[in-house]
C-alpha cells in the first residue's frame, strides 16, 4: 500500500447518536456512505476483527487511536465515542461534531 493511501484524513461533520444493546448505550457517529465506501475500497482487505479498521481520531483537541467498526446494517462504519472522550470535548447525543479520522493500518 502507498504512504498517501495509509495516510489519507477524513473529516465529517455528523450527528452524535446512541445504539443500544443490552448492556449499555454506545455514542456513536456513522460515517457518511460515500466516504465509508472509499474507506472500504481503499482499505477494506485490512479489516480486523468485527470489520474493524483502526484509526487515529481527532475531535477538538483530543486525538487518540481507536477503531471504526462495518455495520451490516447500515452497510457504512461507525465511529464510538468513549465516555472520556466525550466528557472531554462536552459532546451529548444530537450533538453535532466535526472530527477526523486517519486510517493506521
Amino acid at each position: 500500500m502507498s504512504q498517501a493511501k495509509k495516510l489519507k484524513t477524513y473529516t465529517m461533520t455528523e450527528k452524535v447518536g446512541r445504539y443500544p444493546s443490552e448492556t449499555a448505550t454506545w455514542y456513536l457517529v456513522e460515517i457518511p456512505k460515500k466516504i465509508g465506501q472509499e474507506i472500504y475500497t481503499n482499505f477494506g482487505q485490512f479489516h480486523k476483527g468485527f470489520g474493524s479498521l483502526p484509526v487515529l481520531a481527532t475531535i477538538g483537541a483530543t486525538a487518540w487511536r481507536t477503531s471504526i467498526f462495518r455495520s451490516k446494517r447500515t452497510n457504512t462504519y461507525m465511529f464510538f465515542l468513549k465516555v472520556a472522550i466525550r466528557k472531554k470535548e462536552n459532546i451529548e447525543a444530537g450533538d453535532k461534531i466535526t472530527f477526523s479520522i486517519k486510517i493506521d493500518c
